[in-house]
């Protein structure tokens, strides 16, 4: 089943993720730098956000029931709504860290150990979101690809280490806390990208690939059809629920309407990327 790729897909993840994480506190906390302990809390972050991605995932792959007859899809949503309120949370404690260290300043000890650390483990994030959004795209997994986003923010904050590191050792030790206010402003930007994009979903936005062009097409194409009209379509990229109303001729048997209905649902769902169900309603045509 495709949820159980996606958790195999998080799983990984987080095993590297708690690789990196561990070596950046570990590095960063002997060579007293914030910024560095700081991206380590970053890609922590990135560690639990892939334990809720697995959690939301098994949640929301349970089939429809009678409490929730349109299935648990959007449990997948409200697992992102969870990681996006701790990254915003964990901005708030980097800022207040980097606040302190400005107040009372204490010079990191830059070492080539530590710059070693820092470039693995930018490499090692590279290849993690790249793999990531790769297979979130494949997979049309809403989940998988905000967490990649938000691996990917991990490249570049570690790259802002680096410079700090840079900074500090050219005589500047006050950069290591302004990066780190950096690093916390750029984690909640994505913390605040991820909530937005689940309102979308949880608000039944039309930000989907439903493209009408595409719709015109298939359903005026479908033998029967004089006309359509009310295409609306909700959900989220791999789960998609839409409904229409076409026109037929007044005089055809309803059970030949019926076969035209079914004829365009089979199409649509066929066409559409991501459309799982489709409501298909017939009305007489008055057209002249």
């Amino acid at each position: 089943m495709q949820g159980d790729r996606v958790q195999r897909v998080f799983i990984i993840v987080l095993i590297l993720n708690l690789a990196v994480a561990l070596a950046k506190a570990a590095f960063g906390l002997l060579a007293g730098s914030v910024s560095m302990v700081a991206d380590a809390l970053h890609s922590g972050f990135d560690s639990f956000s892939n334990i809720v991605g697995i959690i939301a995932l098994y949640l929301a792959g349970k089939p429809p029931d009678p409490e929730h007859p349109y299935g648990h899809g959007k449990i997948e949503t409200l697992g992102t709504l969870v990681i996006g309120a701790m990254l915003l949370l964990t901005s708030a404690g980097i800022l207040f860290e980097g606040y302190r260290r400005l107040v009372n300043p204490v010079t990191p000890a830059i070492t080539p150990v530590t710059v070693a650390v820092m470039v693995g483990t930018l490499i090692t994030n590279i290849a993690v979101s790249t793999y990531e959004q790769r297979k979130g795209e494949e997979y049309q997994s809403q989940i998988l690809v905000a967490d990649s986003l938000h691996t990917r923010s991990d490249v570049f904050v570690s790259i802002a280490v680096l410079a700090g590191f840079l900074a500090v050792r050219l005589g500047y030790p006050e950069a290591d806390p302004i990066i780190a206010f950096a690093i916390g402003l750029l984690i909640a930007r994505m913390g605040i990208g991820i909530l937005y994009e689940a309102a979308e979903i949880l608000t039944d936005s039309m930000n989907l690939p439903c493209d009408p062009a595409l719709v015109r097409v298939v359903v005026m194409d479908t033998p029967g059809v004089a006309g359509y009209h009310d295409f609306r379509c909700r959900g989220k990229p791999g789960e998609i629920f839409a409904d229409i109303h076409i026109t037929v001729d007044p005089a055809l048997p309803v059970a030949a309407a019926h076969v035209v209905s079914d004829e365009v649902e089979r199409r649509l769902k066929g066409t559409v990327p991501g459309l799982a169900e489709v409501v298909v309603h017939i009305e007489p045509d008055d057209s002249p």
